[in-house]
């Protein structure tokens, strides 16, 4: 599933090539993708139609597109446009964006197109293969700055957002009866962090992912804490982590941090810290990738 990076690389896409968009019409075509929608396919398109988009925001691993309707050009009375309503994305397993030329045939698992009202700006399109992912319309959180959509006012803020409250975090960690990898998945918690962005980190703080998190340091949690920034920021400049066609940015494109990976992914490889074999274990139906030197398990 798209971390952080890929779900920024996403945005940062979309805010280059939809900002500022009249949607002219939605079509939908597999019922699944707009599931999050409670009211139905028909009433998610007359939702957005003739709505312009503001720049997309993220939170952790969702993006949503504030929706502000069209004004025909009239600017808002008081100088600022205030979107009640926003489209959700969020992208499961396979789920892509991608901004395409009106002209380029239909993707094989195209599950929903946006069209806007200037040919020149192509159509936003959905395409899911498996289906886990899913667009919506929801009603943004009242007087929220960021135009929050209202399900997931709960999610907490991620490592690379400029309001992450640190102390709140370590606070939050040593009240937790749980593991430190559990707890870097916990999304309420800190959000963005997925499998392998998690293994990376806990690489590089030199942090077993069975450790507890009662057990851990300020000091320990600060570096851990900051590997995660770290590593994250590595993936954002080589446009993420692919490691099949599942994974692209919105113009198709694949990103290429699965080659820098230290852990994740490297059974039997020598860890490029010590040289000591990297290993793998089951665990709550995923894997984690350590090394067995570097992180002692407690």
């Amino acid at each position: 599933m798209p971390e952080l990076p890929e779900v920024e690389v996403v945005r940062r896409g979309l805010e280059r090539w939809t900002t500022g968009r009249i949607i002219a019409r939605a079509e939908v075509y597999h019922p699944r993708a707009v599931r999050r929608h409670e009211t139905g396919a028909e009433n998610f398109s007359a939702r957005l139609r003739g709505c312009r988009t503001l720049p997309p925001r993220r939170r952790g691993k969702y993006l949503w597109v504030p929706l502000v309707p069209d004004a025909g050009g009239v600017p808002h009375p008081g100088g600022e446009e205030q979107p009640t309503t926003a489209l959700l994305a969020h992208l499961g397993m396979s789920g892509q964006l991608l901004v395409q030329p009106s002209t380029t045939p239909d993707e094989k698992h195209l599950r929903v197109r946006l069209v806007f009202d200037d040919a020149e700006a192509g159509e936003l399109r959905f395409v899911d293969q498996r289906t886990f992912g899913g667009l919506s319309v929801h009603p943004t959180v009242a007087d929220d700055p960021e135009f929050l959509p209202a399900p997931i006012a709960h999610i907490a803020r991620d490592p690379l957002d400029p309001l992450f409250d640190v102390e709140s975090w370590l606070s939050q960690m040593r009240r937790r009866d749980t593991t430190v990898k559990r707890a870097l998945l916990d999304q309420s918690l800190i959000s963005g962090v997925g499998n392998i962005y998690a293994d990376e980190a806990l690489w590089r703080a030199g942090v077993h992912f069975e450790r507890a998190t009662q057990s851990l340091t300020r000091g320990e949690a600060l570096a851990l804490l900051a590997a995660a920034r770290e590593v994250m920021e590595a993936a954002l400049d080589a446009g993420g982590t692919s490691f099949d066609s599942l994974y692209v940015n919105v113009n198709g494109q694949s990103g290429y941090f699965s080659r820098s990976l230290d852990a994740y992914g490297r059974e039997g490889e020598p860890c490029r810290r010590c040289g000591a074999p990297i290993s793998r274990r089951s665990w709550t139906n995923r894997s984690s990738y350590f090394c067995p030197v570097c992180q002692q398990a407690p």
